[in-house]
């Protein structure tokens, strides 16, 4: 079990409490790095899906899919290290921005 406290901007406290089954032995520090190492990748996922829409290609050929896959991992890797506009610029807005006007932003996404 673990026990989240969130606290609001407003000032309000609310408590979670998360379960988790699994099979692991019971040490506490590989188990939470399963987790964490698990939500980072659902996180990744997450962004490729509301950044690049992946979930809504349909490529047939495999190789062609596993090459446009590499590329938006590259190109989301580059997105988390670009700051345009300012820093809390969603990963969406900052392809928007870039792709609209390529030749501002192509020295700052270079950089990297």
């Amino acid at each position: 079990m673990e026990k989240k406290t969130l606290e609001r901007k407003n000032g309000s406290v609310s408590v979670e409490y998360r379960h988790f089954i699994s099979s692991l032995k019971t040490d506490i520090a590989l188990f939470s790095r399963t987790v964490r190492q698990h939500w980072s990748v659902e996180a990744m996922r997450w962004h490729l899906d509301v950044t690049f829409r992946e979930d809504a290609n349909h490529t047939i050929d495999k190789n062609s899919a596993q090459n446009l896959n590499i590329i938006r991992k590259f190109c989301l890797s580059v997105l988390k290290l670009v700051e345009i506009i300012h820093p809390k610029l969603s990963m969406k807005k900052k392809r928007f921005a870039i792709a609209h006007n390529t030749e501002k932003y192509l020295e700052s996404v270079l950089n990297f």
